[in-house]
């Protein structure tokens, strides 16, 4: 099993050449960074935050059932209530230090992403260059017809297959990166919200579910 996936492994090298080591590799951590901004930036309940804020500000610690918090949104409004029961006074301060990690583990290998996204077709295009390289020395040998891997059609081969290899890691990476971010900035907001009400203590004015109503359809 694992000489099979060498013997894999070696014809997929050999057919992009040099270059297709870096681009599995870029691979690898290129998905693997997704995996974890994905399991990261999870928001939780879909309920509005001024909805969640009252609630568990009605739960008063009693946190069982559906009341679990289970995404960032709910933990932060837990975390956050608990905080503005204990700091009357710099409440704001203490809620940007409690929520910062928040910020920080959504963000994390975002740069990475992107840095991957930039490089892999910029390594497709190395390849590509070798490629042309190879079929240039084989018009200057007239080595046109090689059977061995080389000579034009080699050549040629190498070129395209690196290039699109490099495209194959870029525009995937790129959509899920530009996705996540998109989903990162939201729930940004949504804390800065809930730094903004808890502050306020907007939470305690609200005695119906109109405004629940209204909040979900904006």
């Amino acid at each position: 099993m694992l000489q099979t996936f060498f013997n894999e492994f070696n014809a997929f090298v050999n057919q992009g050449g040099f270059v297709m080591i870096p681009l599995s590799i870029a691979v690898l951590i290129l998905w693997y960074a997704i995996g974890y901004r994905f399991a990261a930036i999870k928001r939780g309940n879909p309920r509005s935050v001024r909805r969640l804020i009252r609630r568990y500000h009605e739960a008063d610690g009693d946190y069982s059932g559906d009341m679990n918090p289970e995404g960032i949104i709910d933990s932060a409004i837990v975390q956050g209530l608990e905080l503005s029961k204990t700091y009357k006074t710099n409440l704001r301060r203490y809620l940007d230090d409690a929520f910062s990690h928040y910020v920080r583990d959504m963000s994390k290998y975002g740069k990475l992403i992107m840095t991957i996204v930039a490089a892999a077709p910029l390594t497709g295009l190395l390849g590509t260059v070798v490629g042309m390289i190879e079929t240039f020395d084989s018009l200057a040998d007239a080595n046109l017809f090689s059977q061995s891997g080389g000579g034009i059609a080699g050549g040629i081969s190498q070129a395209l297959f690196t290039t699109q290899m490099g495209l194959v890691v870029a525009i995937p990476g790129l959509l899920m990166g530009r996705m996540l971010d998109r989903k990162a900035n939201k729930i940004e907001r949504e804390l800065e919200q809930i730094k903004d009400m808890l502050c306020a203590n907007e939470f305690t004015f609200y005695e119906s579910d109109s405004d629940d109503k209204t909040e979900l359809q904006r």
